[in-house]
């Protein structure tokens, strides 16, 4: 077999989940359209899909918050610390080519288990570096698509509450050298059946507009 020939590695996708409703998470829903056109977009290629139930990510510790204040003893770490587990999902997200995150609207802003995953791999001296300049990001750039529910109306028109949501979420992921971030949303999911029905016919083709529109960056990625 010539090299022209070898099959081509799966588009490696990691997905957080930060909604508790499990399958009745309508960010899931969202999610699963970005992952279908992944799929078809990937091909004979295919996609590997790490699902990470964020609900599952304890926050960090003592111990953590010390040994970032001291890095000279950030080593200093046993296997079931939370630190341990930073470099675990860490790694996990350094080893994938497509960020996705599926999350619900919290109060304006980032539910607490996305927030508990950002105080993990948002590390100095790990992944970011603080410079002159300010901080720079140590991690490889990479598609990240963020699908979002919120209950009442973040875009268009008819929004009437704040979104720091997809600021914080670009600002932070920014940090770390992730720069490439997409957003869909579904919204007015708490305004009746009429709206909910509403947002997922806009938000779903959405995601079929943009992969209309991009279907031929997954080969890049």
């Amino acid at each position: 077999m010539t090299s022209s020939q070898q099959p081509l590695a799966p588009l490696r996708i990691l997905r957080l989940v930060a909604s508790p409703n499990a399958e009745a998470s309508e960010s899931l829903k969202l999610s699963q359209q970005i992952l279908f056109a992944f799929a078809t977009e990937a091909g004979r290629r295919g996609i590997q899909l790490t699902d990470l139930d964020l609900n599952t990510v304890a926050p960090v510790d003592a111990p953590y918050a010390q040994a970032l204040a001291n890095q000279r003893v950030v080593t200093a770490s046993g296997r079931d610390s939370t630190l341990s587990r930073s470099n675990e999902l860490i790694d996990q997200l350094q080893a994938c080519d497509v960020l996705l995150i599926a999350t619900p609207m919290h109060n304006y802003s980032v539910p607490a288990p996305l927030k508990m995953w950002i105080d993990h791999v948002v590390r100095v001296g790990k992944t970011f570096v603080v410079t002159a300049k300010g901080k720079v990001g140590n991690l490889k750039d990479r598609p990240v698509y963020v699908a979002i529910a919120s209950g009442g109306y973040i875009s268009g028109p008819q929004a009437r509450q704040p979104d720091f949501l997809r600021p914080y979420l670009s600002a932070v992921l920014a940090t770390i050298g992730l720069t490439q971030v997409h957003y869909f949303t579904v919204e007015g999911t708490a305004k009746g059946v009429e709206s909910l029905n509403t947002g997922r016919a806009t938000g779903y083709g959405d995601v079929q507009a943009y992969f209309v529109r991009h279907s031929c960056r997954v080969d890049q990625v």
